[in-house]
């Protein structure tokens, strides 16, 4: 490998481990909120538009679960914050 290989490869593994550092706030469904509550939850704390929100609320209603939001643990910890003090059942994976 020459010098300039080598640096390439550096950059590659460096965006590579980057890049794999991302986690996945997910939201669960419960039985206590409302669809709305949900839909105007994400859009506030996530920054989701209400046509995205509304697709994650009905994942999270038909699925159990949905990923609303990838990001890295710090970026997502404030938010997984927010939406438990809205009362929904939140985990950063």
């Amino acid at each position: 490998m020459n010098i300039e290989t080598e640096i390439l490869h550096q950059d590659e593994v460096a965006l590579l481990e980057e890049s794999t550092d991302l986690h996945n706030l997910i939201v669960y469904n419960d039985d206590v909120n409302t669809f709305d509550h949900v839909i105007a939850t994400l859009i506030k704390v996530c920054g989701h538009s209400a046509e995205q929100a509304e697709q994650c609320t009905l994942l999270i209603h038909y699925k159990g679960k949905c990923t609303v939001k990838v990001g890295s643990y710090e970026e997502l910890a404030g938010m997984c914050t927010a939406l438990h003090d809205k009362d929904l059942s939140a985990n950063i994976e």
